[in-house]
């Protein structure tokens, strides 16, 4: 057979190689600069554009879809083409894709300090961004698929399987959840309210845990485990059950988010459920992966990049079973708003995401510059100092929130609270926070002797941008041996039945909860916001207070006791979007209207540490100097009216009139304590919606309309 001669594009693996790295020490500092100020206020530096609230995403979304994001491309960009035997699509898309990515990641950075967020957990970009994430998206589809029709190799590589899943369903996942109203170039409501946002959040959140940080993964995993081991896959079997067990199992665990809320029963059963069965297609993927190295074990003792693919691959072994653990209600019901997720998010983020990238790196920039290694004792360094630091940040967070529950839920033998005083758990943990901040920066030097490595190994060798190679035509046997193997060789139709298959659990879940009105009772006493509490709110989402903060008091006797009332899901019907959280690092809000006076309010956001001695909470003096924007109350209220939200026709001409008669009501009452400040400023607006949580209810039961 005559052989094609062609040459794989190394250029745009090499760009998202460098792009990873930088990406990769920028996100870890920016998280390290966020763990520092959890045990020391100061590092917020009384800047609004460096506040904890600000920055935290900015940290989620640089780790996730910049570090995270740019590595699986680096991935797929180079195993794609040799596993096709093919070059990319078209160089074109290529440079698209890389430049429109890079373009998406610089916005976030200027605009998440800003304080443009929707406050969404890993969803926090607006949406013009949105819309660019689309579109780039799209175009990467079309590269991808496009080198996959045009494959020498008949039959679709494992790992390509897990590639066509995770484009699909990131596309679907994001259109879904990012369906909402501008009202602003830079402000926009989401369409959902309440209980409903929170479902599709979380059916997003836990999928983007799924679909961005572990399917592409387990496709990096298939290609480069075995290249790094020079050893074939264990089992071809096990990865066919791994890979359709665990896209059909995973779209359905995202209640296991949202046990104990206001979501309905039936669906938070749902999501633990088929958490509990997502134990075994995980495992399943772990065991293959750990087998391939069976009788080579002698090479992971000599390799640093095989110990670092080790550890990442039981650093999934270890997450994916830890997460199903944490479903369960009971184990939910501890851990749930503590530290122990945030250690169980960095297990999985630090280890298997962290490692697997420091593996592939090393074994991917020698063949790209065609040299080795500059030196595998620097690399055996970072291994050792990286997985020390993965113990130091782990361990004392998972310490903490054990520490975090106990104090919570404890009562005295006469049956009241032993820590009413939410402050008595922060102070606490003070010295845990510190030592995850020391496992952090472990990790991080690990990270610049990886960079110093890898510069060196560049400038040691000669790049080669079109690498030369050579292929028959068409590759593998084309007739179908097993039913699966005729569904390798037809990319559409693969396609086509993963989206299928990863579409069934989340229509299951969201239908009733959007057609059936019983799943959502309303309350009559509940009423939208003022234009004051409207605008309110938004500052409070702007400064991420919800990271904080949890808007949702479970049926426990300790949080009723503390909090007040069990939250119901008819008093979200109007908050788009919804902000019920997902960590207590300071107390409970959903009751804290008219629980203290306006005074206390104002001075608690000037100064945290004269109203609560200890509080890590930092300073917002920028909200005592700056105006209102009156200017778009018209524009909100229009975009809530047209989600549904019952403001009366033309309600909009006379808000601003409204808005500020109950501001000059709140100065007023700061004006009887020698409080002098303007009405027209942002701290009345936030006053005015802190004032207002919870008191639309006075333990009403639900009314069904």
């Amino acid at each position: 057979m005559e052989m094609e001669k062609f040459s794989y594009d190394n250029r745009i693996v090499r760009n998202f190689a460098i792009a990873t790295v930088l990406w990769g020490v920028v996100g870890m500092l920016v998280g390290l600069i966020v763990a520092t100020q959890l045990f020391a206020p100061v590092m917020n530096f009384a800047n609004q554009y460096t506040s904890f609230g600000r920055i935290r995403p900015l940290h989620t979304n640089a780790v996730i879809f910049a570090f995270v994001g740019n590595a699986i491309f680096m991935g797929i960009y180079y195993s794609l083409q040799r596993l096709c035997k093919a070059r990319m699509f078209s160089d074109l898309l290529s440079k698209i894709h890389f430049w429109g990515w890079q373009l998406i990641i610089v916005c976030a950075a200027v605009t998440l300090p800003l304080g443009f967020t929707t406050s969404k957990e890993y969803a926090e970009l607006e949406w013009p961004i949105d819309i660019l994430i689309a579109l780039v998206w799209v175009v990467f589809a079309i590269n991808m698929f496009g080198t996959i029709f045009k494959r020498r190799e008949k039959h679709m590589y494992v790992a390509i399987w897990f590639y066509i899943a995770s484009v699909v369903t990131i596309a679907v996942l994001h259109i879904v959840n990012s369906i909402e109203l501008p009202v602003s170039f830079l402000k926009s409501y989401p369409v959902y309210a309440g209980v409903q946002d929170a479902l599709v959040q979380w059916w997003y959140g836990h999928n983007a845990v799924a679909f961005f940080l572990t399917t592409p993964y387990l496709g990096l995993m298939y290609y480069f485990l075995p290249k790094a081991a020079n050893r074939p896959i264990y089992s071809y079997r096990l990865s066919i059950l791994h890979f359709w067990s665990l896209i059909f199992i995973y779209i359905w665990a995202g209640p296991h988010h949202l046990l104990y809320t206001a979501l309905p029963d039936w669906a938070q059963s749902l999501g633990t459920a088929f958490s509990i069965m997502l134990i075994a297609p995980s495992w399943g993927g772990m065991i293959n992966g750990l087998l391939t190295l069976r009788g080579a074990w002698d090479k992971v003792r000599e390799s640093p990049v095989l110990k670092f693919m080790v550890v990442a691959v039981t650093a999934y072994g270890m997450a994916t079973f830890e997460g199903p653990m944490l479903s369960l209600k009971n184990v939910n019901a501890i851990a749930h708003f503590t530290d122990w997720i945030v250690a169980h998010v960095h297990v999985g983020a630090l280890g298997w995401n962290g490692f697997l990238t420091f593996g592939i790196l090393y074994w991917l920039i020698p063949r790209l510059y065609r040299t080795d290694l500059y030196s595998n004792k620097l690399a055996n360094f970072h291994f050792w100092i990286g997985t020390l630091g993965i113990v130091f940040y782990a361990v004392p967070m998972y310490w903490g929130g054990i520490t975090q529950s106990l104090m919570w839920k404890q009562f005295t033998p006469e049956g009241i609270l032993q820590y009413p005083n939410f402050l008595e758990t922060v102070v606490k943990l003070i010295p845990l926070y510190i030592t995850r901040a020391i496992g952090g920066t472990l990790y991080f030097a690990g990270v610049l002797v990886m960079v110093y490595n890898l510069v060196k190994t560049a400038k040691q060798g000669q790049f080669e941008d079109n690498e030369a190679t050579e292929a028959p035509p068409m590759i593998g046997d084309h007739s179908a041996q097993t039913k699966h193997k005729w569904l390798e060789s037809r990319p559409g139709k693969f396609a086509l039945l993963s989206a299928v298959v990863i579409l069934i659990g989340g229509l299951v879940q969201m239908i009733p909860t959007f057609l059936i009105k019983s799943n959502i009772p309303t309350i009559s006493s509940v009423k939208p916001y003022t234009p004051l509490e409207l605008q309110g709110r938004d500052i409070y989402i702007r400064e991420g207070c919800n990271n904080c903060h949890s808007q949702m008091i479970r049926p426990f006797r300790s949080e009723t006791e503390r909090y007040g009332e069990y939250s119901k899901a008819g008093e979200f019907v109007y908050d788009h979007p919804f902000l019920w959280g997902s960590k207590r690092t300071g107390p409970d809000l959903q009751r804290e209207g008219k629980k203290y006076p306006n005074l206390w309010h104002f001075y608690h956001m000037a100064d945290p540490r004269a109203i609560s001695p200890g509080s890590i909470m930092p300073a917002y003096d920028w909200l005592f100097t700056q105006e209102l924007n009156t200017g778009s109350t018209e524009s909100k209220i229009n975009g809530m009216r047209t989600l549904g939200v019952p403001y009366a026709d033309g309600f909009e001409k006379s808000a601003n009139e409204e808005l500020m008669k109950q501001a000059n009501e709140i100065t007023q009452d700061l004006a009887k304590n020698d409080i002098r400040v303007e009405s027209n400023k942002e701290i009345i607006a936030l006053i005015a919606y802190l004032q207002r949580l919870g008191t639309d209810i006075k333990g009403e039961s639900p009314v069904i309309k």
